[in-house]
C-alpha cells in the first residue's frame, strides 16, 4: 500500500491540498542503505562514420536489455563540430549521427534509424523516446508546432501517427497535443501516459492501440488550465496548475502515476484515475529549468526506488518511494564520465544499471552500473567513479 507522504498531506476526504515542505535528505552517518552505482567510463563504444550526438533528449530500453536514445540534429555549431557535414566541407570530421541509435549491453551500435519519412511527419524538433511492451518506438516532439506522437517498429517501419502538426487546441484538445516531452506505458492497462508537456499542462492517457485519448488531468487533478503562471517563485503559494514543460508521466505496477512537474520543482503523484495522492518539493530554490527533470524506478517487484534526473542541478536523487525521502545524490556538473552537463533523461535494465542522456552542451549517453546496496555516508557521493 502506497503510504500518504510525510512531506506533503493531501486531504482526500476534502479534496483539499494543506501544503507541502520541501524534501529534507537523509543526513550523514545514520545507517541507511540505497543503491549504488559506478559510471562505466569505457560505455559506449565509439561511433563508427565520424557520427556525433546531438543534444541527447531520450533513453528507453528494451526487453531485450538494448538502450535506445534519441537526439536531436539541428543542435550543432557547423564551424566547430560538423565539419564534415558543411557543404563544401571544411574539415574530415564530423557528421550529426541519426536521430534514433540502438546499443546492446557491451555498448555497440546495434541499428539506427530516425529522420523524414514518407507517411508521416518528422517532429521539428524530436523529443523523448519511449519502447512500450511490444518494443515499439514512441517519439514525441517539443517543437513550436509539434503536436503529434510517432510510433515505429524497432526496425525503423512507420506504424502510426497520432495528431497532428500545428493543430494543437491546447490542454482540452482531444484529437492533438501541445509539445509532447514523453510518454510512458502501463501494458496491463494498454495505455500510453503522455508528458504533454511544452505547450500542454496536462497529463493525457492514450489507448495504446487507436492512439484514442481516454482521460487527461492537470496539476492536483485539476482541470488542466493554459493560462501562462509568470516564472516560478519558491517564495510564492504552491501552483495550481502544472508549468511548462510537464516532463514525465510515470506509471507503476501497484496503481499510481508519477509526474514530474519540472519548473515547480516537484513530483506530483496521482492514481490512475487522475485523482491526487501526494506531492514531493526538490530542491525549492531551483529556478529556470527546474530540478524535476525525469524519474525512472528500479527494477524490483515493489520498484521501491525512484531515481529522479535533476539537469539544473547536474545530479541523480535515490529516493524511497514509500516515504518519499531522499536518500542520497550522485553526480557533479562537468564533461568527465560520471559528471554531467544538463543530465535530462533516465531508464534503467533488468540488471539494475541507470542510463542517461544530457541535452544542451552535454551531447552524451552514459552508464551507471549498479552494485547493490551499500550504506548511505554523503547527501551527495559527487562522482561515482569505479573504484580500484
Amino acid at each position: 500500500m502506497h503510504r500518504i507522504s510525510r512531506l506533503c498531506v493531501g486531504t482526500v476526504l476534502l479534496g483539499l491540498t494543506l501544503g507541502c515542505t520541501a524534501a529534507q535528505e537523509v543526513p550523514e552517518d545514520t545507517g541507511v542503505q540505497a543503491p549504488m552505482f559506478e559510471v562505466d567510463p569505457l560505455w559506449p563504444k565509439p561511433l563508427p562514420n565520424h557520427w556525433i550526438l546531438g543534444s541527447a533528449v531520450g533513453v528507453a530500453v528494451d526487453s531485450q536489455d538494448h538502450i535506445w536514445i534519441i537526439h536531436r540534429q539541428t543542435t550543432f555549431n557547423e564551424r566547430t563540430e560538423i565539419g564534415a557535414a558543411a557543404d563544401p566541407p571544411t574539415s574530415e570530421c564530423c557528421i550529426p549521427a541519426p536521430n534514433v541509435l540502438e546499443f546492446d549491453q557491451e555498448g555497440n551500435l546495434v541499428s539506427f534509424f530516425g529522420g523524414p519519412g514518407e507517411g508521416y511527419d518528422w517532429p521539428s524538433s524530436n523529443h523523448g523516446i519511449a519502447v512500450d511492451p511490444l518494443d515499439n518506438l514512441w517519439i514525441g516532439g517539443n517543437g513550436p508546432q509539434d503536436a503529434h506522437i510517432l510510433k515505429f517498429a524497432r526496425d525503423g517501419t512507420f506504424l502510426a501517427q497520432f495528431g497532428k502538426p500545428e493543430q494543437s487546441g491546447g490542454s482540452h484538445d482531444t484529437q492533438n497535443f501541445g509539445r509532447v516531452a514523453k510518454i510512458s506505458f502501463d501494458a496491463a492497462a494498454n495505455e500510453a501516459y503522455v508528458a504533454d508537456g511544452y505547450g500542454n499542462k496536462r497529463v493525457a492517457v492514450l489507448d495504446m492501440d487507436t492512439g484514442e485519448i481516454k482521460r487527461y488531468w492537470g496539476a492536483y487533478g485539476n482541470e488542466p488550465d493554459d493560462a501562462d503562471l509568470g516564472r516560478y517563485d519558491p517564495d510564492e503559494p504552491l501552483a495550481q496548475q502544472f508549468r511548462n514543460p510537464v516532463h514525465c508521466a510515470e506509471p507503476t505496477t501497484d496503481g499510481f502515476v508519477y509526474v514530474c512537474d519540472r519548473p515547480n520543482d516537484r513530483i506530483q503523484v496521482f492514481r490512475k484515475d487522475g485523482s491526487f495522492v501526494e506531492e514531493m518539493i526538490v530542491a525549492p530554490q531551483t529556478r529556470g529549468d527546474g530540478s524535476t527533470w525525469d524519474i525512472a524506478f528500479s527494477r524490483d517487484p515493489e520498484q521501491k526506488y525512484i531515481y529522479l534526473a535533476d539537469g539544473k542541478n547536474m545530479k541523480i536523487y535515490i529516493i524511497d518511494r514509500a516515504s518519499m525521502t531522499i536518500l542520497t545524490s550522485f553526480g557533479d556538473g562537468g564533461r568527465q564520465p560520471g559528471q554531467f552537463f544538463a543530465v535530462h533523461s533516465i531508464a534503467t535494465d533488468s540488471h539494475g544499471n541507470i542510463y542517461t542522456t544530457e541535452t544542451y552542451e552535454g551531447k552524451r549517453l552514459q552508464k551507471f552500473v549498479y552494485k547493490g546496496l551499500g550504506p548511505v555516508t554523503a547527501e551527495n557521493q559527487g562522482v561515482v567513479w569505479p573504484r580500484r
